[in-house]
């Protein structure tokens, strides 16, 4: 519709009206930056349906088209301004629940799988961060706040798992994964110790709070805890291969080194116990298209945190920390090519696959929970 004018007795254009058409040009100037970058997608409750194909599920290769379903949309399933940070979900396949912590707020959810109801699962939690489930169905976590791994019995009881290797206590163990041999693999790169907002920080100005950042293994028959690989800067999460003949584990040392690859490793897990022949599997850099009008695409490169296989050997990757269209998960074939994407409108911090089939993708997103359907299941039990 065409402006029209307001004059003054003089014949000028009136102070209301030029107000009105410089606003309107700062709001149209405002919406052609928008619509250049990329409107972040609206969850909430008055948003107006995906038209299917969900076009945040992005498929960059073909060989992702078969598990893009076509007649799934992304869903958030929870929200809240009072959750600061999501992280560490895992599914409980006996009771149909996914579990996620919210390290900030020192508490664990839970989002039942038959009616989506939410409720504060534990409380205080250690300043959780990573958890899972062992073959026999008891919770393993990671607590920043006491540094430490844990296992909750069936009885209602913790035990501790590991505190301390060498005589020093941990750093503030991140993540953690099960072996069939029941071994458990963990992660240390220190956040727990390096801040109070999720953890208790310790004051002697360094990176390294107690230990060079590392992966443990501990001995489920022994107790032991046992360093296997430290040649990375700061490990995060990590997963096994379908056949746990190899561990990738994303490296987030960026945040803390300059010279730190934005990546995820890959090792060669020998006789269930050791990791050999380290190597690069992924790199986190990505070419988006440009964000106005006859501009370049730009390489961007943001962190991997939590990973997940699935049961082809591709590996599903939280991804954050650049912004609209890169944000979300990033899926890898097992020869390190990225084929896919599913983009969120928050930094992803974690995944795991679970439902009844797993074949459902949950993402914990700064703030929120959501879940897609894919076309492939979880290769491990979450």
């Amino acid at each position: 519709m065409t402006d029209p004018q307001v004059t003054n007795h003089r014949g000028s254009v009136s102070d209301a009206a030029l107000a009105r058409r410089s606003f309107l040009g700062v709001a149209a100037g405002a919406i052609g930056l928008a619509a250049a970058q990329g409107l972040a997608r609206d969850y909430g409750p008055f948003a107006s349906p995906v038209r299917y194909p969900d076009p945040d599920i992005v498929v960059l290769e073909k060989r992702f088209k078969k598990y893009a379903l076509g007649n799934s949309p992304i869903q958030r399933l929870y929200h809240s301004d009072k959750m600061l940070w999501a992280e560490g979900p895992a599914w409980n396949g006996v009771g149909r629940y996914l579990l996620w912590s919210d390290i900030p707020n020192d508490v664990q959810m839970r989002w039942l799988e038959e009616d989506g109801h939410v409720s504060t699962f534990r409380s205080p939690a250690g300043n959780s961060n990573g958890n899972t489930f062992d073959f026999q169905g008891r919770q393993i976590s990671c607590e920043h706040g006491p540094r430490r791994v844990v296992r909750y019995e069936f009885d209602g009881t913790i035990t501790v798992l590991a505190k301390e290797f060498n005589g020093k206590s941990l750093n503030g163990p991140n993540d953690a994964v099960v072996h069939p041999s029941g071994d458990i693999y963990f992660t240390d790169p220190g956040y727990g110790g390096l801040m109070n907002y999720e953890g208790n920080r310790i004051e002697n100005d360094s990176v390294q709070p107690f230990q060079k950042e590392a992966i443990y293994r501990i001995d489920v028959q022994t107790h032991n805890v046992e360093k296997v690989a430290d040649d990375i800067f700061k490990p995060n999460g990590l997963c096994f291969s379908p056949d746990y003949k190899k561990l990738y584990v994303a490296d987030t040392g960026a945040s803390h080194y300059e010279e730190a690859p934005k990546n995820i490793k890959v090792w060669s897990v020998v006789d269930e116990k050791k990791l050999v022949n380290s190597r690069e599997f992924a790199s986190m850099k990505l070419t988006l298209p440009a964000t106005e009008e006859g501009g370049a695409p730009v390489e961007k490169a943001g962190m991997a945190d939590g990973i997940r296989c699935d049961v082809d050997g591709n590996i599903w990757a939280s991804a954050g920390w650049v912004g609209d269209g890169y944000d979300g998960v990033h899926v890898f074939a097992p020869d390190g090519v990225r084929i896919g994407q599913i983009r969120l409108p928050e930094i992803c911090s974690n995944v795991c696959f679970g439902g009844t089939k797993r074949n459902r993708l949950f993402m914990t997103g700064s703030t929120s929970l959501y879940a897609v359907y894919v076309e492939t299941k979880g290769a491990h039990i979450t």
